[in-house]
């Protein structure tokens, strides 16, 4: 892992390393090779330092070395500088190796406008620390490693995109609304990092004056971990291992108010009393439905409630014309989105489906079952598939709103589905792969992170070079692998369109799945062996 990140820190850099033996001297192409390394270092330190503080504690939990500690002489703030220090060593050791390609970056000449490279370094470190302490949080207050897992990144995605939201759609009319925007969005490492790279007026509506996004960021990022902190370690005693049940009260009992509360928030009731199984049902997958939280029903069915309005919400903003969007921009926009989403929750879904197993004990139990490694395979697939199908609905009224402005965007809405629909079995079965090989969750899932990383955004980067370095054709045929520059293409998305990437990037990524399948039946069929 540590080697693939310098590898592609060293990539991003001959990326938009000048062609000609002659560099110029006005800076503009050693800020561009600074840019995209800061923007690839920063987009590495988000995906992979999570998983680690998340699985912290709750590892420790499961498998009941956490009373150990809590009843050895080590007081809770030893025990969580301990786990803090261990995670912070890690990425330590991310960013030394990406000292090479730094090195390049200062040899060419590339400095930002706050301090270059060493306040990169600086601020990427801080934002190590905040995200540390937000996972070491959630998994003190979890109980599995794939709940702490998906938690943790859903937390990540927060932090990282929503306080952008107010500062880009609020109208910079009032001064009081603006400096609350402008302070909540610099809780994102975001704007501190490209401010750093010299982007900080992008975005900013033109307030440029007196913004300082690194020192906010660093005054609130520091503030939010020593929350994070002092909660967790207020957590480390004998009262984290009870798990308290409420007695609960019966629904007949409750105000007439409560009740149509709950006849809204439960469609489907949770708690309903689960029918046998028929023998044409998969055992694995109702094993997955039944002992895994998010694939209950009232959590699916909240998380649908909330894209659904949220792709809705964003195509009545566009269409109402006042941030001046075009149907293109919609299109882009709904996609990224959903892509955004299978990038979040596909992982985390798919990446434990055997590492999780493997690490809790309970796959020795599986293996003596008389179920073969296809129908477990099948089991684990369909577990996975059922809640994505059901996100992916989730976000079609923003295409219905499209093509009721528009009906004639009706193929194009089509092509755009069959892209993200071939997108999320890409990202399951890469995730499911990686399973197979690592008994860790965490290492599985940053495992899969990183692959998806290098085909869904790798080839985006290349795309970013285009006509210096890269050609026409040199950026056609790496964006031909990626599926989200397809599913982007399909949308007409501005950028994208001089591209001919429909049908054969259908057909390329389908034999990768195809592959993919073979590769995770068999790694299962191994696993599934005597020792």
């Amino acid at each position: 892992m540590q080697l693939c990140l310098a590898v592609a820190c060293a990539i991003l850099v001959v990326v938009r390393w000048p062609t000609a033996e002659v560099t110029d001297l006005s800076g503009a192409r050693s800020l561009q090779v600074l840019r995209v390394f800061g923007y690839g270092l920063m987009a590495g330190i988000l995906v992979l330092v999570p998983a680690f503080p998340a699985t912290s504690l709750v590892r420790e939990k499961v498998k009941g070395t956490l009373a150990l500690l809590l009843n050895s002489p080590m007081q809770p703030w030893s025990i969580y500088s301990g786990k803090l220090g261990g995670v912070l060593g890690f990425t330590a050791i991310l960013l030394v190796m990406t000292w090479p390609a730094a090195a390049a970056c200062y040899a060419l000449g590339g400095a930002g406008v706050r301090g270059g490279i060493a306040t990169l370094y600086a601020l990427l470190g801080i934002a190590a620390l905040q995200m540390s302490t937000l996972g070491l949080l959630v998994s003190s207050r979890s109980y599995s490693t794939d709940g702490a897992l998906r938690v943790t990144y859903a937390l990540v995605l927060a932090v990282c995109v929503l306080p952008l939201a107010p500062h880009a759609l609020l109208p910079a009319k009032s001064v009081s609304v603006a400096g609350m925007a402008s302070w909540l969005r610099c809780l994102s490492p975001i704007p501190a990092v490209m401010e750093i790279l010299g982007q900080g007026d992008v975005g900013s509506h033109g307030l440029t004056a007196g913004l300082d996004a690194v020192t906010r960021y660093v005054v609130l990022a520091l503030m939010a971990s020593v929350a994070c902190a002092l909660a967790t370690v207020m957590r480390l005693n004998h009262t984290l291992l009870d798990r308290a049940r409420p007695a609960g009260v019966m629904t007949q009992d409750r105000s007439t108010a409560q009740r149509a509360a709950r006849r809204l928030l439960f469609l489907v009731d949770p708690q309903r009393r689960s029918g046998s199984m028929s023998l044409w049902v998969n055992p694995v997958m109702v094993k997955e439905f039944r002992s895994r939280r998010f694939g209950r029903s009232h959590w699916t069915l909240r998380l649908i409630a909330v894209c659904a309005i949220l792709s809705l919400g964003v195509s009545y903003v566009a269409a109402s014309g006042s941030l001046g969007w075009g149907i293109e921009f919609i299109g882009g926009g709904l996609v990224l989105l959903q892509v955004g989403l299978l990038l979040l929750f596909a992982p985390s879904l798919a990446a434990g489906i055997v590492s999780a197993e493997r690490e809790s004990g309970s796959w020795q139990l599986l293996r003596m079952t008389p179920l073969s490694a296809g129908a477990i395979v099948r089991g684990k697939l369909v577990g996975v598939a059922w809640p994505l199908l059901l996100l992916l609905c989730a976000t079609l009224p923003g295409y219905i709103a499209m093509m009721t402005i528009e009906p004639a965007l009706a193929p194009r809405v089509q092509r755009v589905v069959a892209c993200l629909a071939l997108t999320a079995v890409f990202v399951v079965l890469v995730s499911a792969a990686s399973s197979t090989l690592f008994r860790s969750t965490a290492a599985a899932m940053s495992a899969s992170y990183v692959a998806i990383l290098i085909v869904c955004l790798g080839p985006l980067l290349v795309w970013l070079a285009r006509e210096a370095p890269f050609g026409h054709a040199t950026v056609e045929a790496a964006l031909l692998v990626d599926p989200v520059a397809a599913a982007l293409q399909a949308s007409g998305t501005p950028g994208f369109t001089t591209y001919d990437l429909l049908p054969m990037n259908w057909w390329i990524i389908g034999g990768i799945c195809v592959a993919l399948l073979a590769f995770l039946r068999f790694r299962t069929w191994q696993l599934c062996r005597p020792e």
